[in-house]
């Protein structure tokens, strides 16, 4: 270190201190103060400059869309390009993995219900809670404010699991009342009535329970309200179209007499 402290000692560096014959760097290279950067980092052999920056306001998604729209804006010289990375990547990453692992869920869901229903149809009957819960999501998300994120992601998948819980056991007990020799509508009817209160009561306990982490109670706890309000949203709303949606799709695709 005390070598480079200065041009001259600099320019008397010895490139071949192993020698017999040393050679210093002057008789070498031309030495000259200049500016340039202070290191030099590549990726996939491309030199690259970062330029990092912190949210003053606003969300991740929200502030990579405003940065690419000036981007977009701004004439690029050939050669050159502009990436956003950090977090803003490794979101993107998230969302297609756990995007992934919700069709994932929905297909492993499917699987278990056809083996317990002996059918392929009623499973499908019973999968359509899951668009009713993305439609009370967005609209939980909307009303609070909230923007999609991972912990969004997660939530949704938890709803894939849960939301269908409802469905099923109404699907189940009007099976059962038609093996006994109920008609279609009949056995709709009497599991409605007898489902009624199970479902409600389910849904509120579940929705009760998840209710201080939506509040933001604690700790870094506004970081996974999101997740509780997605959860709680969809539960909600799927369960009270459940009740009119499911019957119907039932008796509109069982045509078995």
């Amino acid at each position: 270190e005390q070598e480079r402290n200065s041009v001259e000692k600099i320019r008397r560096l010895i490139i071949n201190p192993e020698s017999d014959r040393p050679v210093t760097l002057e008789s070498v290279a031309d030495i000259v103060i200049d500016t340039g950067p202070g290191e030099i980092r590549r990726v996939d052999q491309e030199r690259v400059a970062l330029v990092t920056s912190n949210l003053r306001y606003g969300d991740l998604g929200s502030a990579a869309k405003e940065i690419n729209a000036i981007i977009s804006q701004v004439p690029m010289p050939s050669g050159l390009g502009v990436r956003l990375t950090g977090q803003n990547e490794e979101m993107s990453v998230s969302f297609r993995s756990l995007q992934f692992a919700l069709l994932l869920a929905i297909f492993l869901v499917y699987l278990v219900m056809a083996s317990q229903f002996e059918s392929f149809l009623h499973p499908l009957v019973i999968l359509f809670t899951i668009p009713l819960a993305l439609i009370g999501a967005v609209l939980a998300l909307w009303i609070t404010g909230s923007t999609i994120s991972v912990v969004v992601l997660i939530g949704l998948i938890l709803l894939a699991g849960i939301v269908v819980n409802n469905a099923i056991v109404l699907i189940d007990l009007i099976n059962q009342l038609r093996e006994k020799g109920s008609s279609k509508l009949e056995a709709i009817l009497e599991g409605g009535k007898s489902r009624l209160r199970p479902i409600l009561m389910t849904t509120i306990t579940t929705a009760l329970g998840l209710l201080p982490l939506a509040l933001g109670i604690g700790e870094g706890a506004e970081v996974r309200a999101p997740m509780a309000i997605t959860v709680i949203g969809g539960l909600t709303i799927s369960t009270l179209l459940t009740l009119i949606v499911i019957p119907v799709m039932y008796s509109i695709m069982d045509r078995k007499n």
